[in-house]
């Protein structure tokens, strides 16, 4: 469950009593919506699928997925696949492999979704062990499933230019320049991310 409408804005609210960029951008854009998906491993599955693909291509991907396996889409029956059945439903020879490495890891219990480390770096470290999910997925996951209020994705770059916006800094920030422009916000850098996302091209701003 990702964060709550009233967690954002406690968040927020904090970072904009320390922060006048944000205290600004508050002002002009409102605050912005929950960003939320269910917990598990159909979330990563799906992050999987739609890796550098269109979404209309993912969705399609997606259902012929769901047909072929079911509506749990479950990792016993991936598994048991063919190439050649994974390969009609759309799935490349790299999407298999990532696919087979979350779900090998769910079914010998190494992955348990109920039980990820408490420690945002051991779960991400965790997370990135899953063949295809990288620093990022990991972060937009325990963000959006997991609701932890201190992810900060700082490589991702709608992050990067929604933070151009709302400090008014000349040029969109590096990804080391972003990390350490938050680190006075902890432990609320959840709702930060999210704030940036919805700066990010917002005609307000």
């Amino acid at each position: 469950m990702g964060l709550s409408a009233e967690a954002i804005r406690e968040g927020l609210d904090a970072i904009a009593l320390r922060e006048p960029g944000m205290a600004r951008a508050l002002e002009l854009t409102g605050y912005p919506e929950p960003r939320i998906r269910d917990r598990g491993y159909v979330t990563l599955l799906r992050t999987i699928v739609g890796q550098q693909v269109s979404v209309a291509a993912a969705a399609s991907m997606w259902n012929k997925l769901e047909a072929h396996l079911g509506p749990e889409v479950s990792p016993h029956l991936l598994i048991e696949s063919h190439f050649d059945e994974l390969r009609a439903c759309g799935l490349s020879r790299q999407k298999q492999g990532c696919a087979r490495s979350l779900c090998e890891m769910v079914i010998s219990g190494d992955l348990t979704f109920d039980a990820l480390p408490a420690d945002d770096e051991e779960a991400i470290e965790l997370l990135t062990r899953i063949k295809g999910i990288g620093r990022w997925s990991a972060e937009i996951y325990l963000l959006f499933a997991e609701g932890r209020p201190d992810i900060w994705p700082a490589g991702d770059l709608a992050v990067q230019a929604g933070l151009h916006k709302l400090l008014g800094l000349e040029e969109r920030p590096s990804e080391k320049l972003t990390r350490e422009l938050a680190e006075s916000w902890r432990p609320y850098r959840g709702a930060a991310a999210i704030f940036t996302w919805h700066c990010y091209n917002n005609a307000a701003l």
